[in-house]
Parts: C-alpha cells; sequence; structure tokens
C-alpha cells in the first residue's frame, strides 16, 4: 500500500530518465509507523464504531503518543480519511484488474465478483466497518472525501457496465435493462453475500456463493450457444432482405 521508492528525474545527454531513489531509514520508520497507527484505527472503528473512538484511544492501542498521531493527522476525521483512502484505491486498482482479465464477458464478471470478495475477506476490519459506517445515518464523513469515494466507486461501476454493454454487443447478454443498472445489481448482490458472510463465514461463506450470484446475474440474460446460432441466422437473413 505504500510506496518505498520515489522517482527522480535527471537530464542528461541522452534526454529524461527516471532513477528509483532508496527511502531513508527515517522515512521507513515514518511509513511504518503510520501504518500502525492506520491499521490500529482500524480494529477500533470496526470494533465500537467511529464515533466511539477517540484519538486519545487509537494513541493508547498503538502505543504511541497523542502527539505522534498529530504529526500525521490534523484530527480525527483526517485520520479517518487517509485510511479509507489507502483502502479504497488498493481496492479499485484489484477490481480494474479483474475486469481487464483474459476470458470472455462472463469471465470477467466472474473474476470481478471473486476478487471483491477476497479483497473484503482479507480485509475483514474494512468491511464490518464499511457495513456499519453506511448503515449508520448519523455519519459524515467530509464531503470531499464523499465526493472523492462517490467517484472511484462510479468509475468501477462504469467499466463493470462496459463489460456487460460489451457481451450485449457481442450477443453473449441480453438487453433487459440498461449496462449500468446491470453493474448496479451484480455489485449489490455481492455485497449482500459479503454481509452473510460478515454475519455467519461458516454458514454462508462467500467463496462458494460465488456462482451463485453469477447464477442470479445470468439466469435470464445469458445467451446460450444454441441460441446464439439462430440469432446470427437472424441477423444475416434481415441484411440479406435489407440488400435486396
Amino acid at each position: 500500500m505504500f510506496i518505498n521508492c520515489w522517482f527522480v528525474f535527471h537530464v542528461c545527454n541522452e534526454g529524461v530518465y527516471m532513477r528509483p531513489k532508496a527511502v531513508t531509514r527515517r522515512e521507513r520508520l515514518r511509513s511504518y509507523n503510520r501504518t500502525q497507527i492506520l491499521q490500529t484505527a482500524l480494529e477500533l472503528f470496526s470494533a465500537q464504531g467511529y464515533h466511539n473512538v477517540s484519538m486519545h484511544m487509537i494513541a493508547e492501542e498503538s502505543g504511541f503518543s497523542i502527539g505522534t498521531l498529530y504529526n500525521f493527522f490534523k484530527d480525527k476525521e483526517d485520520l479517518y480519511s487517509a485510511l479509507v483512502r489507502d483502502y479504497i484505491h488498493e481496492f479499485n486498482s484489484e477490481l480494474i484488474k479483474a475486469l481487464q482479465s483474459p476470458g470472455d464477458e462472463v469471465e470477467r464478471i466472474r473474476a470481478y465478483v471473486s476478487a471483491k470478495g477476497m479483497l473484503f475477506q482479507n480485509n475483514r476490519p474494512m468491511l464490518r466497518l464499511y457495513f456499519a459506517e453506511t448503515r449508520s445515518a448519523s455519519f459524515d464523513i467530509k464531503s470531499v472525501l464523499d465526493v472523492e469515494l462517490r467517484t472511484i466507486y462510479d468509475d468501477i461501476l462504469q467499466k463493470l457496465a462496459a463489460v456487460f454493454e460489451s457481451g450485449i454487443k457481442r450477443r453473449l447478454f441480453r438487453k433487459l435493462m440498461e449496462p449500468y443498472y446491470l453493474a448496479v445489481a451484480v455489485d449489490s448482490l455481492t455485497n449482500a453475500f459479503l454481509f452473510l458472510w460478515l454475519e455467519d463465514p461458516v454458514k454462508h461463506p462467500y467463496s462458494q456463493n460465488v456462482e451463485t450470484i453469477m447464477r442470479v446475474t445470468f439466469e435470464n440474460i445469458i445467451i446460450y450457444p444454441d441460441e446464439q446460432k439462430t440469432l446470427k441466422k437472424r441477423a444475416s437473413r434481415k441484411n440479406e432482405h435489407i440488400k435486396q
């Protein structure tokens, strides 16, 4: 999640190039301390809720002084924003990779459903916090962060919708509704099954429900091979008729 090196630009006879520069020991330590603070905050927020956790509690639990926390973050809201940004950008990157994975549109959507489950299962405290806070009417994060998160979320939905649109154009799917709404439906289904898993992982294992999500999603929209042949024949006859 955190970058251990950055690039500096140098101009030489051959032009401009980038050279990695090692991070100093002090910078590595600062990055480590920030990570520890954020991880502790995540555990507390997910267990007790945002409003029930103070900066003093985070400092005590993480083993840092309150002054150290304020060296990194100006207040609790700033700390929370940093925490959410770090995770959301990591999740966004992994979900985009899933949507760009090899295979046809069905396989790419399956990769998305699987990847989302894996991300949250490997970050259970963030999933718990996500469901706790998105269901709380009293929670109000910074409007700037809210806009940023909504933009990232909509970007993912648009990319998922593009996969559905591609499948419709290639006659793999029926167009029962707009691709964007299909994307919203799939994402909502994954959230529902993740919530079940969070409540009872043994009774509702998410990994085993990936195919359930796929079945519910594609039961009415997928066009099977025999049907695809029929549709192609119809399209061919229609084109011949138009030419005549």
